[in-house]
């Protein structure tokens, strides 16, 4: 893993830690990159609870409780699905933040509504309703992918020092 991960996955890891708080992960574009990233931090099962992986909409539906409707209408790359991930992933676990992926790596899948880099990302505190980005990243596969790991994390560490994912 590279420097500015592991970094990363430490600052967000200690954030949690400090205020007693536990993570989980649901996501799909990224394969677990963001469960991978923080378990590479020496100590992380006193913070980090479990992670989803839930790269079909069976999986999102089955795991997390993802609608149908909801994957019907806006599709699996969409805000209200990955709003519905993060809140799931709080619902199936006693993890208190969750953050969640959902996007078009590339290098092909992509349409003129939803072109490849586009990847949602959401964030759920129990207590609270979730919150959902888009972001267009670019690049091939791996740097999107990676791109999407470091926005989830920096947004899970906003949340913890801010209360806000707003940038």
């Amino acid at each position: 893993m590279d420097s500015q991960l592991y970094r990363l996955a430490e600052a967000v890891g200690q954030a949690l830690k400090q205020k007693g708080l536990m993570l989980a992960t649901a996501e799909s574009c990224t394969g677990g990159w963001i469960g991978e990233a923080v378990t590479a931090v020496a100590g992380s099962s006193e913070w980090f609870e479990r992670g989803f992986i839930t790269y079909s909409n069976a999986a999102k539906m089955e795991m997390l409780g993802v609608q149908a409707a909801t994957l019907d209408v806006h599709g699996a790359v969409s805000e209200p699905t990955v709003a519905e991930m993060a809140a799931g992933a709080l619902n199936n676990s006693p993890a208190s933040i969750s953050v969640s992926v959902s996007g078009v790596a590339g290098p092909s899948g992509g349409t003129a509504t939803k072109p490849v880099g586009m990847v949602c990302i959401g964030w759920c505190v129990r207590g609270s309703p979730p919150v959902a980005v888009t972001e267009h990243f670019s690049g091939d596969r791996e740097a999107v992918r990676k791109q999407s790991v470091v926005v989830a994390l920096e947004g899970v560490l906003r949340i913890i020092e801010t209360n806000s994912v707003k940038r």
